[in-house]
C-alpha cells in the first residue's frame, strides 16, 4: 500500500428516502476542518442511492467540493452487501486519505464491512477528530508520523478516553456519533463537481431481499433537537420523582432527558438517554439533576452552551464541567426553581 497515493477527505453522505441525513451535513463540517489542516483540501461526499442526483446541491452548500454519485436501483433502500460493495469500490478507485461515516444504525453496519474489504482500520463512535502527530509524544527509536488522523473516543465502558490512529493503512476510517460535530452555515451559491460512478452490481446470495418496510412513529421527543434539556440521573431517586423534572421542563419550555443509569433501571426509554451509549446533545441550556458526571455521560453533553448541575455531593465530577452548580437536595431545589420560573413568567405576562 503506497500511502502517498491516498489523498483528500471523504464522507459517506447517508440519505434515507432521498433526504440527506443530518449526520452527513455534520460530517461535511468536520471534513472541511480536517482538509484545511492537510495538503489536499478537497472534501468529497460519496452519495449512494437511487435517483439521488437532486441532493448534490445540498451537499455542496454544506461544504462538499466534489460529490461521487452512485445511482442504481440496487441502492434504493439500504442493504449491507450492495452498499458495502459501492463504497469499497469508490475507495479502491479514488483512494481517499480519510473516510468519515456517521455512527447511525446504517453507518455502524456499513463501516466495519467496508474497512474489512479494503484492509484498513476503523475507529468507532468518535467524539473528537484532529490532525496531528502519532505517537502523540515522540518515542526514542520509533518514527513519529505527521499529519495523521487522531481519533478520540471513550473506551473501557466510558471510564477513560482513548486517542487512536491508523498510521500504516489507508484510508483512515472513523464513525462519528450524530450531534458531536457541528454543521457549517450553508452557502447556497457553492457548486460541487459531480462524478457519476458505477461500481457494477452482481447480486449474489448475500443480497438480502426487502419484503416490507414498516416505519414506526416515535412518541418520544427528539432530545437532539431540544434547546433546553432537563436531564435526570440515578440521584432523582425513582421514576415517580421525575415528575419534578417534568414540571421544571414544562415551566422553562424544555425537554426531559436522562442518564444511562435511569434507562438501565427502566425508568425512562433509551431514546431519552444522553451519553456515549445514548445520544450526543448540544442544547443552549443543560440541567444535570442528580447526575454524578461519569465520563460516558459527559461525552454526550459537554458541548452544551450552559450546563447547570444540581447534586447533593459537592465532589461529584459533574461540577467540573458545569457553568453553574448547586449543592443540595434536588427535592427542595427543583420545585423552588420551578416556582420562581413560573412566577417570573407570570409577572412578565402581566407587565
Amino acid at each position: 500500500m503506497a500511502l502517498e497515493d491516498y489523498k483528500g477527505v471523504y464522507i459517506f453522505a447517508q440519505q434515507v428516502d432521498n433526504k440527506i441525513s443530518p449526520i452527513a451535513l455534520e460530517l461535511l463540517g468536520k471534513a472541511r476542518d480536517l482538509a484545511d489542516d492537510l495538503d489536499d483540501k478537497t472534501v468529497t461526499a460519496i452519495l449512494p442511492g437511487y435517483q439521488v442526483g437532486g441532493l448534490v446541491d445540498e451537499l455542496a452548500a454544506y461544504g462538499a467540493d466534489r460529490v461521487i454519485v452512485i445511482d442504481d436501483p440496487e441502492l434504493k433502500d439500504y442493504r449491507t452487501e450492495p452498499y458495502a460493495h459501492a463504497i469499497a469500490s469508490v475507495i479502491n478507485e479514488y483512494k481517499p486519505e480519510i473516510l468519515l461515516i456517521g455512527a447511525t444504525a446504517i453507518g455502524r453496519d456499513l463501516g466495519p464491512r467496508v474497512s474489512a474489504r479494503v484492509h484498513t482500520g476503523l475507529t468507532a463512535d468518535c467524539t473528537k477528530l484532529d490532525i496531528g502527530d502519532f505517537p502523540l509524544i515522540a518515542i526514542p527509536g520509533q518514527e513519529q508520523k505527521h499529519k495523521q488522523l487522531l481519533m478520540t473516543r471513550p473506551a473501557f465502558g466510558g471510564n477513560t478516553i482513548a486517542t487512536i490512529a491508523c498510521p500504516d493503512f489507508r484510508p483512515q476510517m472513523a464513525t462519528v456519533r450524530p450531534g458531536v460535530m457541528q454543521k457549517k452555515d450553508p452557502d447556497r451559491s457553492r457548486k460541487a463537481e459531480v462524478i457519476n460512478y458505477n461500481p457494477g452490481f452482481v447480486p449474489n446470495n448475500c443480497y438480502t431481499e426487502i419484503e416490507k418496510i414498516v416505519k414506526e412513529v416515535s412518541q418520544v421527543a427528539d432530545i437532539q433537537a431540544a434547546k433546553i434539556l432537563v436531564s435526570g440521573g440515578r440521584g432523582v431517586g425513582s421514576p415517580e420523582n421525575f415528575k419534578l423534572l417534568d414540571d421544571l421542563a414544562d415551566a422553562i419550555g424544555g425537554t426531559v432527558s436522562c442518564s444511562r443509569a435511569v434507562v438501565d433501571a427502566g425508568w425512562k426509554p433509551k431514546d431519552l438517554q444522553v451519553g456515549q451509549t445514548g445520544k450526543t446533545v448540544r442544547p443552549h441550556v443543560y440541567f444535570a439533576i442528580g447526575i454524578s458526571g461519569a465520563i460516558q455521560h459527559v461525552a454526550g453533553m459537554e458541548e452544551s452552551d450552559i450546563i447547570i448541575a444540581i447534586n447533593k455531593d459537592e465532589n461529584a465530577p459533574i461540577f467540573d464541567v458545569a457553568d453553574y452548580g448547586v449543592v443540595g437536595d434536588l427535592n427542595k431545589i427543583v420545585p423552588l426553581l420551578t416556582k420562581k420560573i413560573r412566577e417570573a413568567k407570570a409577572a412578565k405576562a402581566n407587565a
